[in-house]
């Protein structure tokens, strides 16, 4: 196993199986976040996370963590809040806030770089970057975004600026995507948050075994159209 260095003038990528086990899942540096090479990295499973001033460094971790969108965790406590939600819920509706809200949120965002921002942004334009949006009243307090691929999700960033923002943001996702058709989500590391969501992880040959099978599927024609998936009941 060996670090690879990308070349600009090929979009081709190592086996992950080649990755390192330490640091886990690190496969490849260098290239470039064109359009062509980040859907190319999310169809073989494989993903953009670096620093600041480092060279772009290309993950693929085995373990690799996921969540079943029909198996969503919902606590108690967040099933009583939830049912008096004051967050209304949309999809696709401020792409470039939610990006940008994630790269101010130090927990979350210190890799969502401008170069990061504006690659994603092109994704986005061309149908693969998709973002859910958690406003209260015309504010916008948390949200997440990822890329599209077939029946499978693949989840980069989330922020909150509200009591369980972020929460409500997957929670109506996970069950609008599973009504639909979609049945997975990639979570890439497990961490507590995701965990207490249902999150689990799986060996990285499982976990691409599904995204060879899901990455063909189709979710229905309309559903990355922009539109609204949760008003509060209030």
């Amino acid at each position: 196993m060996r670090l690879v260095q990308l070349s600009r003038h090929s979009l081709a990528f190592p086996s992950p199986e080649g990755a390192l086990r330490e640091p886990n899942g690190l496969l490849a540096l260098g290239g470039d976040l064109s359009p062509s090479r980040l859907l190319m990295a999310y169809q073989r499973g494989i993903f953009p996370w670096f620093s600041p001033g480092d060279p772009i460094l290309w993950w693929s971790p085995d373990p690799r963590a996921i969540l079943w969108p029909a198996h969503f965790h919902v606590s108690r406590s967040m099933k009583r809040f939830h049912a008096r939600s004051p967050y209304r819920v949309t999809l696709n509706h401020a792409f470039g806030q939610v990006i940008e809200g994630c790269a101010d949120d130090r927990t979350e965002g210190t890799w969502v770089t401008p170069e990061v921002i504006a690659a994603y942004h092109r994704l986005h334009e061309l149908g693969y970057a998709h973002s859910i949006e958690v406003w209260e009243n015309d504010r916008l307090v948390g949200g997440m975004y990822g890329v599209a691929q077939g029946a499978l999700f693949c989840g980069e960033s989330m922020f909150s600026r509200a009591v369980n923002a972020s929460k409500t943001a997957l929670l109506v996702f996970c069950a609008r995507f599973a009504e639909s058709g979609g049945k997975l989500v990639d979570c890439q590391v497990l961490n507590e948050h995701t965990a207490s969501l249902g999150a689990m992880e799986i060996s990285r040959r499982e976990y691409l075994e599904h995204l060879d099978s899901l990455r063909v599927q189709k979710l229905p024609q309309n559903f990355w159209v922009p539109t609204t998936l949760f008003i509060p009941q209030g």
